[in-house]
């Protein structure tokens, strides 16, 4: 048995010894959900985690990001195992909190448990590595609440709306050299472990349509109905479809509301939309489809449109030398026949992608014993061992072939990878897409 493997079979049987620990972390973080800036108690519960590991940890980075670092036996390259905080809104999911709505329908509570897992297999064999691993618990992945967000960032709380570019702004990756973490999926998609995935990015708009009041029955005349001219650009945004190359994977999706009472013609109106694409250059040209949409419904009704439009996540593409790695261990746990090499393209999106920007990462997703659909009221985990277990294994066991022998899996992992942005390049990038467009037209 080569030394590799002999490392490799300690961090596996410490995890083992230690699944008890893993699965019950990955119980208490599903039944105590809080969405994006507000998990605090869920990073206390992390550095009680660290704690217990003896690390060292800083706090609050980003408002209640929580990083801790394990030191090898040198410090020649760093990989960061991550986890995510924070959950959605999910009105009627079966662990959603009672006041908040908020509920782990991600399966980050698993994330969160798969990186204190890796954590536990890896301490043992610090003193035989290469290079640091840094556990970081990370803030606000989900893009929601974006209305509460954009005025926490007015307040000058955070210049992101999600948590991994406020991170990569404020410095938290600079000590990192490459990053994985495991998301839980549905069963019916991958029976073990899907290694490779891409993701599209998205951008955030909100469009506020303002007209003019008038009573609905006596004088509709006298009104200009911006909830008409709203529901108007949404069809003009539906009439786009054909016009989005197939392989761009484009995705619009919108909530509106408007109008104070149904007696009087809506003066106000306001939608906000998420336009995702699998480049950033079908990011730009479908939102700038969408803003034309916009202002077409104003201008037929005779009504204001203001558009701003945020930043919401750059595309995930995948870093292949990380993930042939994973993949060779994935297969090592489960068989070929249980694991998914490259899964494709998924119309969804993470700030995972904007990480990917910066240093090579790698997404694979684990089953959960969930065959519903994730960010559904039916989708929670239920096989914490698959979902929070397993993972914790071949990200550790991915560590070690990284840095063991010097590290030179990783030096190979970065050379092979190719130049990423500098982290000044990534915020000039990031911050193009923040606008604000808007006019009045005549009546």
């Amino acid at each position: 048995m080569t030394r590799n493997a002999e490392l490799k079979k300690a961090v596996c049987a410490e995890i083992d010894r230690r699944a008890a620990e893993i699965t019950a972390i990955s119980e208490e973080v599903l039944r105590h959900p809080e969405t994006g800036w507000r998990e605090s108690e869920t990073a206390h519960r992390v550095r009680r985690w660290f704690d217990g590991l003896g690390l060292a940890h800083e706090d609050g980075l980003a408002l209640t990001g929580v990083k801790a670092r394990m030191r090898g036996r040198t410090s020649r390259r760093s990989v960061a195992v991550l986890g995510e905080l924070d959950a959605l809104l999910v009105d009627g999911h079966p662990y959603a909190d009672p006041t908040t709505t908020a509920a782990h329908a991600c399966g980050h509570n698993a994330q969160i448990a798969s990186m204190i897992g890796a954590g536990y297999g890896l301490a043992p064999v610090m003193d035989r590595l290469d290079g640091d691993v840094v556990l970081f618990a990370v803030p606000a992945e989900e893009c929601i609440e974006v209305d509460w967000r954009l005025r926490r960032r007015e307040a000058g709380d955070f210049e992101f709306i999600v948590g991994k570019p406020e991170l990569i702004r404020i410095g938290a990756f600079d000590d990192v050299d490459m990053a994985m973490m495991t998301h839980a999926g549905p069963t019916v998609s991958a029976p073990a472990a899907a290694v490779a995935a891409s993701a599209n990015g998205s951008l955030v708009e909100r469009a506020a349509f303002t007209g003019v009041a008038a009573h609905a029955g006596a004088t509709p005349w006298a009104g200009a109905n911006a909830l008409k001219a709203a529901t108007l650009a949404i069809a003009a945004i539906d009439a786009q479809r054909d016009t989005f190359d197939d392989a761009d994977t484009v995705r619009i999706s919108q909530i509106l509301t408007g109008g104070e009472a149904v007696s009087a013609v809506p003066a106000h109106a306001h939608m906000e939309l998420m336009v995702r694409a699998g480049s950033v250059t079908a990011m730009r040209d479908a939102a700038d489809k969408v803003d034309r949409a916009l202002r077409a419904g104003a201008f037929a009704l005779g009504v204001d449109v203001r558009v701003e439009t945020v930043g919401g996540y750059l595309p995930l593409s995948v870093d292949e030398p990380l993930a042939d790695l994973l993949h060779d261990n994935c297969v090592s746990l489960f068989g070929a026949d249980a694991v998914i090499r490259d899964s494709g393209r998924m119309g969804g999106s993470t700030d995972m992608g904007d990480l990917g920007h910066i240093m090579p990462v790698a997404h694979p997703w684990a089953a959960s014993g969930s065959a519903a659909p994730f960010h559904g009221p039916g989708f929670f985990t239920t096989d914490h061992v698959a979902a929070a277990v397993n993972p914790a294994k071949f990200m550790a066991m991915t560590v070690v072939d990284l840095l063991c022998e010097g590290a030179e899996r990783a030096e190979q992992v970065l050379s092979t990878s190719g130049p990423e942005l500098s982290r000044d390049a990534y915020l000039e990038l990031r911050r193009s897409f923040d606008t604000v467009t808007g006019g009045i037209v005549e009546r």
